[in-house]
C-alpha cells in the first residue's frame, strides 16, 4: 500500500473541472491537517489557488470525516487511525503558465494549483495516478514526472497511469500537459529533450525550433559543466520537456526543476520555409534561453529562503535582480554565442532595454535590490504608476549583469568574467542541490564575496552603487573599451510623455510619465483623449496630429475622465531623450 497517492481526472472538459483524489495510508491520528499552497515558486505573487477547490470531503473508507478549515487554504481531517481517501474538484480555466487549464481540446496543470500537501509527511514518496478523459482516448502525458517503473499500473512514456516524485516539492514542480500537441525531442550533451506545442499553428517550422533549441542547450550545459557536460535535470528526472501553450498573442514562461511551460504568440513561430529571422521568433528562443537557464539559476542555486520554500505566505528576497536580472542577461548572450543572433541584432537588444530602464522615473527611487524584495506588493501589483516609482529586477538586473561582467573582464584583462562566478555559485549551491537532505541557498551578504573568490575582483563599489543603490549602470564608459559605444539621441520630436491603448476607437491613457507634457499639464491615467486642438482623437491618428507641433507648442486637450468633459492646456516637450547602443565604425 502506498502511503501517498494522488489521482487526477479530467472529468469535464466542458466545465473545465479536474477531479482529484488523495489517498493517505497512515494519517495523522491526532487529524491530519492538509493545505494548498498560496503561491507557485517562480511567480511571486499570493494566488490563493484554494479558491479554485470545490466539493472537498474526506471519508475513511466506512464514514465521512469532519472538516476544519484552519484558514482559506488549509483543514485538519477529524482523527482517525484508518487510512482515509480525501476527494474534491478544483475549476481550471487558467489560460497562463501558473494554474491549471482544461477544455476538451488539452488539459495542463501544475502541482500547486491541484494537489494538497499532507503535512508531516511532505519527504514522503508521492504517487501520482493520470487518468484519461473517457472522451478523448487518444491524448497523451507530457511531463518531466518519472513514470513509476515497477509499479502496479505504471505508466509507459506520455501514457496514462501511476508516475511517481520523490517527495511532495518534486510533484509540484513537474507541471503535466495532456492533449494530442506538436511533438519533437532531440539530445544535447546527450540527454533527452522534449518539446510540446499546445494550439493552431500553420506550417509551424517545429525542426528548426527543436535545431535551435538544442545549440541553447548545449551552450548553457557546457557553461556551467565545461568538463563533464552533464545536465542538471538528471537529478530529477530522464528527459526536460519544454511545453508551449500557443496563442494569438501572449508571452510567458515558468521554470521547473526539468521541463517549463511557456505561452507564446502565434505569430512568433517560424514558417516552414522561411529562413528569415523575425523579431518575434528571437524573442521565443530569448524566452527558451532564460527559461532554461533558470534550470542552474534558481532551480538548484536558490535564495536561502527558497531552501526550502515556504508556500504558505509570501517569501521575500532581495536577490532576485541576481536570480532573474542575471539569467535576463544570459538568455540573449547565449543567443549571441551560439550564433544565433549576430552582434548588431544582440546590441539592437540591450539598446531596447537600456531605453526601457531609462524611461521611467522609477529606477532613481527604487534599487533592484528593494525591487527584488518589493516583488510580492509591487513589481507583481503594478498599477498606472509603477513606472514612476518602481524599477524592474529584470531589465535594470540585467543591466547590471552586463556591467558587472564587463567590469570582471576589464579587471581580470579578459582572463575572468561573469560566467567565473556563476560557475562557482553552481559549484557551491547548485550541483548537488537535489542530492543532499542538507540544502543551503545563496545569501546576500555571500554575493561580493563570491565575486571575488571567482574572479579576483572586488565588487564592492559596483554592487553597491547599481544594485543596492539606485544610479545608472555606467555602461557607455564600461563599453568603450571594447569599442562599442552608448549615445544619447536628442529628439526633436513633442511628445504627451503617456503611454495609451485603444479602446473602442478611442485613445485612452493607460501611464503618465513623471515630468512630462501630460503630467505638468494636468492630464491623468485613465482619461479618454478627446481632442487636440478641436481636432479628434481616434485610436489610430494621435502621432500624427503630434507631429504637427514643435518643441514647446501649448496646445488644448479635451479628455473625458469618466462621464465629465475636461479642458486643460498642455505645452509639449521633447519625446525622451533615447539611447542607441553601436560599435565604432573606425
Amino acid at each position: 500500500m502506498k502511503d501517498i497517492l494522488y489521482r487526477i481526472t479530467p472529468i469535464d472538459p466542458a466545465g473545465h473541472l479536474f477531479a482529484i483524489e488523495l489517498h493517505i495510508s497512515k494519517p495523522n491520528p491526532n487529524g491530519q491537517i492538509i493545505s494548498l499552497p498560496t503561491w507557485i515558486p517562480g511567480s511571486y505573487l499570493v494566488r490563493d489557488f484554494s479558491r479554485h477547490i470545490q466539493g472537498l470531503t474526506a471519508t475513511d473508507g466506512k464514514k465521512e470525516l469532519p472538516l476544519i478549515k484552519l484558514d482559506n487554504h488549509t483543514w485538519q481531517i477529524a482523527p482517525s487511525t484508518k487510512a482515509i481517501t480525501i476527494r474534491y474538484r478544483v475549476y481550471a480555466w487558467d489560460l497562463s503558465v501558473r494554474a491549471a487549464h482544461l477544455d476538451e481540446s488539452h488539459g495542463f496543470f501544475n502541482g500547486t494549483s491541484v494537489f494538497l500537501q499532507v503535512h508531516g509527511q511532505e519527504e514522503k514518496p508521492c504517487y501520482l495516478d493520470i487518468q484519461c478523459p473517457t472522451i478523448k482516448n487518444n491524448w497523451g502525458v507530457y511531463t518531466s514526472l518519472p513514470e513509476a517503473k515497477g509499479e502496479r499500473g505504471a505508466a509507459k512514456r506520455h501514457g496514462f497511469g501511476l508516475y511517481k516524485a520523490a517527495n511532495y516539492d518534486d510533484l509540484i514542480d513537474h507541471p503535466v500537459e495532456m492533449g494530442t500537441p506538436t511533438f519533437i525531442s532531440f539530445e544535447a550533451c546527450g540527454a533527452l529533450h522534449e518539446m510540446v506545442f499546445t494550439g493552431l499553428v500553420p506550417n509551424m517550422d517545429i525542426e528548426r525550433i527543436a535545431r535551435d533549441t538544442a545549440k541553447i542547450c548545449e551552450y548553457q550545459i557546457k557553461l556551467f559543466e565545461p568538463k563533464t557536460h552533464q545536465a542538471p535535470f538528471l537529478d530529477s528526472s530522464d528527459r526536460y520537456v519544454f511545453m508551449t501553450m500557443i496563442t494569438g498573442a501572449d508571452y510567458g514562461g515558468l521554470e521547473h526543476r526539468a521541463s517549463t511551460a511557456l505561452i507564446a504568440s502565434r505569430g512568433d513561430m517560424p514558417v516552414l520555409g522561411q529562413e528569415d529571422l523575425t523579431d518575434g521568433y528571437v524573442q521565443f528562443l530569448g524566452l527558451i534561453s532564460h527559461e532554461y537557464f533558470h534550470t542552474w539559476n534558481v532551480k538548484r542555486i536558490k535564495p536561502q529562503v527558497f531552501a526550502p520554500y515556504d508556500l504558505t505566505k509570501a517569501t521575500p528576497t532581495p536577490l532576485l535582480w541576481i536570480f532573474e536580472g542575471f539569467t535576463s542577461y544570459y538568455d540573449d548572450q547565449v543567443l549571441l554565442r551560439t550564433g544565433l543572433i549576430d552582434e548588431e541584432r544582440y546590441l539592437a537588444l540591450i539598446q531596447k532595454t537600456i531605453n526601457s530602464v531609462c524611461s521611467g522615473a522609477g529606477r532613481l527611487k527604487q534599487s533592484v535590490s528593494d525591487s527584488s524584495f518589493d516583488a510580492w506588493n509591487k513589481y507583481y501589483k503594478q498599477d498606472e504608476n509603477s513606472l514612476n516609482a518602481i524599477v524592474s529586477y529584470y531589465t535594470k538586473g540585467s543591466l547590471v549583469a552586463l556591467g558587472l561582467d564587463l567590469l570582471i573582464q576589464q579587471a581580470s584583462g579578459g582572463k575572468k568574467s561573469l560566467d567565473d562566478f556563476m560557475r562557482l555559485l553552481w559549484k557551491k549551491f547548485g550541483r548537488d542541490f537535489y542530492r543532499k537532505s542538507s540544502k543551503k541557498g545563496l545569501c546576500e551578504e555571500q554575493v561580493i564575496p563570491l565575486i571575488k573568490e571567482a574572479t579576483g575582483v572586488d565588487a564592492t563599489e559596483f554592487v553597491t552603487r547599481y544594485a543596492l543603490g539606485t544610479e545608472d549602470v555606467p555602461l557607455d564608459k564600461l563599453w568603450a573599451a571594447q569599442g562599442i559605444q552608448v549615445r544619447i539621441e536628442k529628439s526633436k520630436t513633442p511628445s504627451l510623455h503617456i503611454k495609451t491603448k485603444a479602446v473602442s476607437g478611442t485613445t485612452q491613457i493607460t501611464h503618465i510619465y513623471e515630468n512630462g507634457s501630460a503630467h505638468l499639464g494636468g492630464l491623468s491615467a485613465g482619461d479618454t483623449l478627446v481632442a487636440i486642438d478641436n481636432i479628434r482623437v481616434d485610436d489610430k491618428n494621435l502621432d500624427k496630429l503630434l507631429a504637427r507641433y514643435h518643441i514647446n507648442d501649448k496646445v488644448i486637450i479635451h479628455v473625458f475622465r469618466r462621464d465629465e468633459l475636461r479642458q486643460f492646456k498642455v505645452k509639449l516637450l521633447a519625446e525622451v531623450h533615447s539611447f542607441t547602443v553601436k560599435r565604432n565604425e573606425h
